[in-house]
C-alpha cells in the first residue's frame, strides 16, 4: 500500500515553499512553524489541525515527530543584497539557518528542501556556511537558482532552490507523475528521470538549469563552497543562464502550462488567448492595459487558467495601492490563498479573544 511521505515546514510563512514540494512530492503535513500571527492564521486555514510549532527557536527537535521530508525557506533579510549584509551569522534573522541546521542533526529526515534569495551564493557567510553545515552533519547537496518566470510568471524574481540527502543514502530518485511538465514548444518533460541531480547545461532554456554541487566527485575534494577565490569559475555551477532575455518580455522565459490547484499539484491547462487582458469579475473584453507588460501578463494568465486581477486597489486615504489578490496571482497562488477573508475574520476573532483574555475587570 502505497504511503505518503511526511512533510515538516519551518519559516513556514504562507506555506508556499510547502506547496512546491507537494507539486513534486507525494507528501502529508505533520508539523509547520511559523510564529507570526498572520502567517499562523493563513497556515490554520489551509492545514487545520497540523500543529504549528511556532517560534524554532524555542522547539526541543527531541520531542518532535520526525519527518520524510523537511522544509525552510529561512530568513533572507541579512543575505539580500537589500538586506544588511550581515550573512548567515549568530543573532541575525537569517542566522535561524543555524537552528535549522541543529533541528536537521535532531530529525535527521531522507530529504530537505531549502529556499532562499540568489545572493546567498556570494554572500558569506551564506551557501559555504550552509554547505558547511549540511556536510558536518553528513548531508550531501546540490544546489541551484532560478528565475520565476522559467515557470512562466509575469517576473523573474530569482530563488536559489537546495536539496540535501543523508551521505550514507542512494541520491534521490525523484519519479512519478508529479514530474511531468510540458516543457516550453509544448514538447518534451522539464522533469529529470535520472534523478534530482541531471541538470541541463548552465545556457539551456531550461528550470534547473546550472546548478552546483555539495557531493565529493572525482576530481573534486570535498565540499565545494561558492566561493571562487581565483575568479576562474572551475567547479562552480553557473547559477544564471548565460542568455538573458531584457526588458519587460524578459518575463516570458521558459514556462509549463500548468496551474497549481488548492492543494498545489500541478494541472495542465489549455492555453486561453487574451485571458491575462480581461476584467478579472466577469471574464469579458479588455478592461486593462498592460502596456509592454501585457505579452507577460497574459502568458502568466493562460497558464494559470485564469485572468490578472486588477494592479491596485482605493487605498483608505482613496489612492490607488498594491492589489493584495494581483500579488496572489503573481506568485501563482491559487485565488483566496491569503486574500480569504474568512483566513483575516479568524485571526481578528482571535486576536479580540486574547485582548479580552487579558483586559482587567472591573
Amino acid at each position: 500500500m502505497h504511503t505518503a511521505l511526511s512533510l515538516g515546514s519551518m519559516c513556514t510563512g504562507y506555506g508556499g515553499l510547502d506547496l512546491a514540494v507537494s507539486a513534486v512530492l507525494d507528501v502529508e503535513t505533520a508539523w509547520v512553524a511559523d510564529p507570526d500571527p498572520g502567517a499562523a492564521a493563513i497556515l490554520a486555514h489551509h492545514w487545520p489541525g497540523v500543529p504549528n510549532l511556532g517560534d524554532i527557536t524555542a522547539v526541543d527537535w527531541t520531542t518532535v515527530p520526525p519527518v520524510d521530508v523537511v522544509a525552510a525557506g529561512f530568513p533572507c533579510t541579512d543575505l539580500s543584497l537589500a538586506g544588511t549584509g550581515a550573512g548567515i551569522t549568530e543573532g541575525t534573522q537569517s542566522g535561524l539557518w543555524l537552528v535549522i541546521a541543529a533541528a536537521l542533526g535532531v530529525l535527521r529526515p531522507r530529504l530537505v528542501v531549502l529556499e532562499n534569495v540568489r545572493a546567498i551564493v556570494a554572500r558569506r557567510p551564506g551557501l559555504d556556511r550552509v554547505l558547511s553545515d549540511l556536510a558536518r552533519l553528513g548531508f550531501d547537496a546540490e544546489w541551484t537558482c532560478v528565475r520565476a518566470s522559467d515557470a512562466g510568471a509575469a517576473h523573474q524574481r530569482w530563488r536559489w532552490f537546495l536539496l540535501a540527502w543523508p551521505a550514507d543514502a542512494p541520491r534521490p530518485r525523484l519519479q512519478g507523475p508529479r514530474l511531468q511538465r510540458r516543457a516550453p514548444g509544448g514538447g518534451g518533460a522539464a522533469a529529470h528521470p535520472a534523478g534530482i541531480g541531471e541538470r541541463e547545461p548552465a545556457d539551456a532554456p531550461h528550470p534547473v538549469a546550472g546548478g552546483g554541487h555539495a557531493r565529493p566527485e572525482p576530481g573534486r575534494r570535498g565540499v565545494q563552497p561558492a566561493a571562487d577565490p581565483a575568479r576562474d569559475r572551475r567547479h562552480q555551477g553557473r547559477p544564471e543562464p548565460a542568455r538573458q532575455l531584457r526588458g519587460p518580455d524578459a518575463a516570458l522565459g521558459g514556462a509549463a502550462a500548468a496551474h497549481t490547484d488548492r492543494h498545489g499539484r500541478q494541472v495542465l491547462q489549455r492555453d486561453q488567448p487574451g485571458m491575462g487582458t480581461r476584467d478579472h469579475a466577469h471574464g469579458r473584453g479588455p478592461a486593462l492595459d498592460w502596456g509592454a507588460y501585457a505579452p507577460a501578463i497574459d502568458r502568466w494568465a493562460r497558464i494559470l487558467g485564469r485572468p490578472a486581477p486588477a494592479p491596485t486597489e482605493p487605498g483608505r486615504d482613496g489612492r490607488p495601492r498594491l492589489s493584495p489578490p494581483f500579488v496572489e496571482w503573481l506568485m501563482g497562488l491559487p485565488a483566496g490563498w491569503v486574500t480569504d477573508p474568512a483566513i483575516w475574520t479568524a485571526l481578528a476573532e482571535t486576536s479580540g479573544k486574547r485582548r479580552n483574555r487579558f483586559t482587567p475587570t472591573t
